[in-house]
């Protein structure tokens, strides 16, 4: 079900990619300083500020960008802390984050 809801928004093939690689510190370091403002998202990784928007993050993934606002939104209250916690170390694959 998950990789037809992937494929529905046209996001299948960022998951799918194999190749693709992320570093684990540097994307804790970005949620560590990560705060969402209207609809912007802002970071510093390695001392660089980072900083962008629904369609630009789509533009840079190149996946639709459609909806993504859901993600982002400001209130955080539907997920608890701790829940959010557990998310995070299940994406990250570290379960001692």
């Amino acid at each position: 079900m998950f990789l037809v809801k992937l494929r529905a928004q046209g996001w299948l093939d960022l998951f799918a990619n194999t190749q693709l690689g992320c570093s684990v510190k540097a994307l804790v370091e970005f949620y560590a300083h990560c705060s969402v403002t209207q609809g912007v998202v802002t970071s510093t990784v390695g001392g660089t500020r980072i900083e962008f928007d629904a369609p630009k993050l789509g533009e840079i993934l190149g996946v639709p960008a459609t909806g993504f606002g859901a993600y982002v939104r400001e209130d955080k209250t539907a997920i608890p802390p701790a829940r959010l916690l557990e998310i995070a170390r299940k994406l990250g694959q570290q379960p001692r984050l």
